[in-house]
């Protein structure tokens, strides 16, 4: 076994040599069918891309290559393509990156995981709504990885309370499987059944004499638990993927493709101050509590959790099966012992961050931001202050008796978070992916491969707004099932603003779908971290993913379509075109025209 993974590593290693060495020269070729320029920025972005879906390179290591091979091809100095690796928008998306470590240093989420499932009770259903609440709220402040890899213990440990280990589940299948070849009249052999696995076999020690019609029964009613078991399992185990790529949609830092929409939009239309935190949350918060919704009765539906049939003909053993989960949900909670000073401090933080973040800007009133000079604050101002306030305040509750005891110098009062924790926790590796993403950007605009991009989507302009719409979400959602959602984003955003403009349709229109879309993969293990630490479990197989996540895609779209022609034209003003749009298609148009005058 150990030869076969050995030379499975070297053959994986040597297929990403022959990436890494054959990719640019096979990709060259795209210099020879685009304009000079141009080309050469498409020549970086699909050898980016390429690098980003095989893994050649590390993601982080990709992420660098405009500041490398921008300059030597010509297409942006130096000096311009650095900065977009630490934007106003990358100090936002560190900053909430830090606050997560501040909550999941002091277990903040823990905390706030059992007490929601405590309050949501212990039916398999609501524990579904439960465990998709939870891990969408959280998900909204800290990486979907990180909440998904969070929440998956929790899962187990309340599975376990329902059905017993995995382990003991094996045995208690064959056990189960055993039966057929016992004597149904022998009461004595269920005596060797274990307690947890018997809770859900009916006890007939009072009717020592049944039919062989009536033990039939009995075995075909525990082969339907068990097989309902199985489908309950998997149940719990695939909604927390979902709801955590469901919840970083809600807020602008909540995942990579959001603040790469509002990086693109501050290059290609820097008049653009529609979307902010507070825009976005108005309109993707309400989309994804509807969808988490929708894709509860799904998955409740598709996995036993809302079929009563299941649980109605043994209703003590249900009975005794919630009851053993709720006791270890409070067990658990009662460990974290009451609320700490420090989680206080930090949940009280936490809160004023999302307040202010809200309150900015929020466009139907004037915001906090109003009493400074115009332009000056932005939400990086929020949370980089936030992060700075948690560097210095204690983590313990300051006494005043420090004054007047003389050990006091030698006693250390240690912050809510440390620089040590921030520099060894902190993915550095995304805040890279984002500026990468940012630089790209800048290219496609200095390069003018953007306009070259929409004068090939000449042929779609006269589709309709509405159709244009749905092609695109199909489009991203294909493409983001197999490719990261990053690279899709960066691809795509640019290609979906030049057909807006042309389409004379607010850009914003089919640039938030395309984005909050990307970030709906539910149907391959390889589509987002999320879904691969879920199947990592071995509780589920490809086929399950599929079969519950092609219902996903499509009502993620469908309620997409929903929002966007419905509250979204009022949060984003999207029933006219506006004027930093009409600016930046006049300014390509007098770039068009003095190049086609030079080249006459």
């Amino acid at each position: 076994m150990g030869k076969v993974a050995l030379i499975a590593s070297k053959a994986w290693t040597l297929r990403k040599s022959i990436v890494v060495c054959l990719g640019p020269l096979v990709l060259s070729a795209v210099l020879l069918i685009t304009p000079p320029k141009e080309g050469k920025c498409l020549y970086v972005i699909l050898l980016m891309a390429t690098y980003w879906c095989t893994e050649a390179l590390p993601i982080a290591v990709t992420s660098l290559l405009p500041i490398s091979l921008f300059p030597l091809l010509g297409i942006l100095p130096s000096a311009k393509v650095c900065p977009q690796y630490f934007l106003d928008t990358n100090a936002l998306f560190m900053s909430g990156l830090i606050m997560a470590l501040a909550i999941e240093e002091w277990n903040l989420h823990r905390r706030v995981a059992l007490s929601v499932l405590l309050f949501v009770g212990t039916s398999p259903s609501m524990l579904i709504l439960g465990m998709m609440i939870t891990t969408s709220f959280l998900s909204m402040w800290l990486s979907n990885t990180a909440t998904t890899a969070m929440m998956m213990p929790i899962a187990n440990a309340v599975l376990e309370s329902l059905f017993g280990s995995r382990e003991f589940t094996q045995k208690s299948d064959k056990l189960k499987d055993g039966i057929d070849g016992l004597d149904p009249k022998d009461n004595t052999s269920k005596e060797s059944i274990p307690n947890e696995v018997s809770c859900f076999i009916p006890d007939d020690s009072s009717h020592p004499q049944k039919s062989e019609t009536d033990v039939d029964l009995t075995l075909a009613q525990q082969k339907m638990e068990k097989e309902n078991q199985k489908r309950l399992w998997k149940g719990f185990l695939i909604c927390i993927p979902y709801a955590a790529s469901i919840g970083g949609t809600a807020t602008l830092t909540g995942t990579t493709p959001n603040l790469l929409l509002l990086g693109q939009l501050k290059t290609y239309f820097p008049g653009c101050n529609t979307v902010n935190f507070a825009s976005w949350f108005m309109f993707c918060c309400p989309l994804a509590i509807l969808f988490m919704f929708a894709g509860w009765l799904w998955i409740a539906f598709l996995y036993g959790g809302l079929n009563p049939r299941p649980w109605s003909w043994k209703k003590t053993a249900n009975i005794e099966a919630q009851a053993r989960v709720r006791t270890k949900i409070k067990s658990d909670f009662d460990k974290l012992g009451p609320l700490s000073f420090a989680e206080g401090a930090v949940l009280t933080f936490f809160t004023f961050f999302v307040l202010l973040l809200l309150t900015r800007d929020p466009k139907f009133i004037p915001g906090w931001a109003a009493i400074f000079q115009k332009g000056y604050v932005s939400d990086a101002v929020t949370g980089m202050s936030f992060v700075i306030t948690l560097c210095f305040f204690p983590s313990q509750k300051p006494s005043l008796k420090w004054w007047s005891n003389p050990n006091a110098a030698a006693i250390t009062n240690p912050p809510l978070l440390s620089w040590k924790k921030i520099q060894r926790d902190l993915p550095w590796n995304v805040i890279m992916l984002l500026g990468g993403g940012y630089a790209i950007a800048k290219g496609c605009e200095a390069s003018g491969l953007s306009i070259w991009f929409g004068n090939q989507l000449q042929p779609l302009v006269s589709i309709k707004p509405t159709v244009a719409v749905i092609l695109i979400c199909l489009l991203v959602t294909c493409f983001t099932e197999f490719a990261s959602n990053t690279a899709t984003i960066v691809i795509m955003l640019p290609i979906v603003s030049e057909l807006a403009m042309h389409m004379k349709v607010n850009p914003l229109y089919l640039m938030v779908p395309a984005t909050v879309v990307g970030s709906y993969a539910f149907m391959l293990p390889i589509s987002t971290p999320p879904n691969s630490i879920a199947f990592a479990t071995g509780y589920l197989k490809v086929s399950d993913m599929v079969k519950s996540g092609i219902v996903m895609n499509i009502l993620g779209i469908f309620l997409l379509l929903l929002a966007i022609n419905t509250w979204g034209m009022y949060v984003f003003e999207l029933s006219t075109y506006p004027d930093w749009a009409r600016i930046h298609t006049e300014d390509i148009q007098n770039v068009t025209r003095i190049s086609l005058n030079g080249t006459m």
